[in-house]
């Protein structure tokens, strides 16, 4: 049985950790324009570079990774506190209620419980260091003794990876001259499975372990004049002096040219599909996640006809 001092260091410790469970689980925020990244990911960030700068490496064990109990872009999470995701089990607080907002974990109290009930370690308001109590009740809480969800799981390991926004490059260029109206214009981004995938990765948690795979399935060019143009892969860089200077891309490209003269922003949208499963189970789907690279700029000029 615990002194009346051992119940108060006890509080003292689990109180001093879910401070650092509330510290480190804010999830991050969603990219520009609604970029949709998972709670504890900070790689969503828009890369405004000059054409032709060959990108950086990323890839698994990148930034991020800082929030267990996350929900997905379009999934609720299972277990939040005022709009926050928070996980819903730790193994220092227990189980979470999302009726009261508390944690329960079986502990010892001051007395022997009386029949059919039991003392609970009691740590409310998401894990708030000032509401950790010792309480009697007559059952286990709503959310009690919860076996780990495989989703959450999956969250938790897309957590872990880093989805990164490829460089982008365009031809025409600005260190090279505008461009001329009607001519083609090339496309392409860095190459990498940090940008591409396919990236895997796996939590555990009580005896589960989750695997997932993450691989960009879409690819989608914005032009700055309200065209778009869905390429299936990262797209062929642009030699002056190869043997399809002046021509179309072979892979990737705006063929027709720009009508019109004039300064033009252009985007690149990646989306990625995440498939998660248990063992050699069927592979479920979370929410698709979406980078966005640029814009960089491309610079049109009107085609000058000479005659004599």
């Amino acid at each position: 049985m615990l002194t009346r001092a051992g119940i108060a260091r006890r509080l003292l410790l689990v109180a001093g950790l879910a401070l650092l469970l509330t510290l480190t689980g804010v999830p991050a925020q969603a990219g520009p324009g609604g970029g949709n990244c998972p709670p504890g990911q900070n790689d969503c960030h828009v890369w405004d570079d000059d054409p032709g700068v060959p990108g950086g490496p990323g890839g698994p064990g990148g930034p991020g990774g800082g929030n267990p109990g996350g929900g997905g872009p379009g999934t609720a999470p299972k277990c939040q506190w005022e709009g926050r995701a928070i996980p819903c089990y730790s193994e220092d607080l227990g189980w979470f209620n999302n009726g009261d907002g508390c944690y329960y974990k079986l502990t010892e109290g001051p007395t022997t419980p009386p029949e059919g009930q039991q003392w609970y370690l009691r740590t409310c308001n998401g894990g708030d260091i000032g509401n950790a109590t010792v309480v009697l009740l007559d059952g286990p809480p709503p959310g009690f003794g919860a076996p780990p969800d495989p989703e959450e799981l999956a969250r938790r390991a897309l957590a872990s990876i880093s989805l990164l926004p490829p460089r982008i490059a365009v031809t025409p260029r600005r260190d090279t001259g505008p461009g001329l109206v009607g001519l083609p214009v090339w496309m392409w981004a860095s190459r990498g499975n940090s940008y591409f995938g396919p990236l895997q990765a796996s939590a555990s948690d009580r005896g589960l372990t989750v695997q997932i795979e993450a691989k960009v399935t879409r690819i989608v060019w914005t032009m700055g004049d309200g065209t778009k143009i869905t390429c299936t892969g990262p797209g062929t860089a642009y030699d002056a002096k190869g043997p399809r200077a002046g021509k179309t891309s072979p892979d990737c490209g705006y063929d027709r040219g720009y009508a019109k003269a004039g300064t033009y922003q252009v985007s690149l949208t990646t989306t990625w599909t995440v498939q998660w499963w248990t063992g050699g189970g069927t592979r479920h789907s979370l929410a698709p996640q979406t980078r966005v690279s640029g814009p960089v700029p491309v610079r049109i000029n009107e085609l000058q006809v000479v005659t004599r």
